[in-house]
């Protein structure tokens, strides 16, 4: 019996060997490039600049800003920056926005410092009127995305003459011969108390929305990838009403946003801690076209926080916190205030015929 069944396999084997073959091709590879933010926290060289208020951040300053310490401020920050997304991809991100930038000094510095110094990163900044002197920048790995054009969008609100705040940078590129555009923002802080400084992120909120429609006029199926420390949450009115980020897939309207950390946000994780409470203002938003189950082109997988052990306080009060650089005026050689946020993209794997 066995062996007449082994004769009717043999039998068939011309017709199971093209079924076969087929479901062999069906099996879909898929490549992720990970997107991500981080605000460095105060990242200054040590040179006096009169361009910017710098004089906290000198050797003579009231940090005792050396050399040795901005050496140490880049070494974390590159360590981090390799980590970022790491269980999901084997290297350090496609694309980085970047906040709390002196200028482009302090970058070019960063991605020489090892191990960032290996993956030939390139730069977009541009200096903004900031009254601290910090920029927001982009970082991206030449070898997957070819910037096509950028700039950057002064921000101003009415009643508020006098606000000097971080310009919002636009960069538009190819991602592996994809276009692209990345929104990279710093919103005006709560400094002075939320009520008072609010109408200042709402006119941030405005300025993006105003940027994301004319990306969608040039083109309805337009994939923008809006990014930031907003210094406000997922579920504030700027976000919600303005920007008009909507808290799910589901929600997210044609020509719409959606805010890839509201749902972080709700089960409590956060990107920075203050007063024993966490805000998540570290946010990533993503624009329509890139949600759907179709992966024949670059699409949401998934999102994250950063938020491994080494980058959180590990003892006091204020243990669980990030690690930052300094606590109470005092040098402690952390990394940042701030946890990183990313996203991965996925598409299918091209291949030949």
């Amino acid at each position: 019996m066995r062996n007449k069944n082994i004769l009717i396999y043999i039998a068939l084997l011309p017709a199971l060997l093209p079924m076969a073959k087929d479901a062999f091709a069906q099996k879909q590879r898929y490549t992720t490039a990970c997107i991500a933010f981080y605000n460095l926290e105060n990242l200054f060289d040590t040179i006096n600049s009169p361009n910017t208020n710098d004089s906290e951040f000198l050797p003579d300053g009231p940090y005792r800003w050396t050399a040795e310490r901005y050496g140490q401020k880049l070494r974390n920050m590159a360590a981090v920056i390799r980590r970022i997304g790491a269980k999901g991809f084997p290297t350090a991100p496609t694309i980085l926005g970047v906040a709390e930038v002196e200028n482009r000094l302090v970058l070019e510095d960063l991605i020489k410092t090892p191990p960032l110094n290996e993956l030939d990163y390139g730069i977009v900044h541009y200096d903004s009127p900031d009254a601290r002197g910090v920029d927001v920048g982009l970082l991206y790995r030449k070898s997957h995305f070819r910037v096509l054009g950028s700039r950057s969008a002064r921000l101003k609100v009415q009643g508020a003459p006098r606000l000097r705040s971080r310009d919002q940078l636009v960069v538009s590129g190819l991602l592996n011969g994809e276009l692209m555009h990345i929104i990279v923002m710093h919103w005006p802080s709560r400094r002075g108390g939320e009520r008072r400084s609010k109408p200042l992120r709402d006119g941030a909120a405005a300025l993006c929305r105003s940027l994301v429609d004319s990306l969608y006029r040039a083109d309805a199926n337009a994939k923008i990838i809006v990014m930031g420390d907003l210094n406000d949450d997922p579920n504030n009115e700027s976000l919600t009403g303005i920007l008009k980020a909507r808290p799910s897939v589901e929600e997210t309207e044609k020509g719409g946003l959606y805010n890839t950390m509201y749902h972080w946000f709700k089960d409590g994780i956060g990107s920075m801690a203050w007063r024993d409470s966490w805000n998540l203002f570290d946010q990533i938003i993503v624009s329509e076209p890139l949600l759907g189950k179709d992966f024949s082109t670059y699409k949401l997988y998934k999102s994250g926080v950063f938020n491994e052990d080494f980058l959180k306080q590990k003892d006091g009060r204020y243990a669980g916190y990030p690690f930052r650089t300094y606590s109470g005026g005092a040098f402690i050689g952390g990394y940042s205030d701030h946890f990183p946020t990313y996203v991965y993209l996925m598409r299918e794997v091209r291949t030949k015929n």
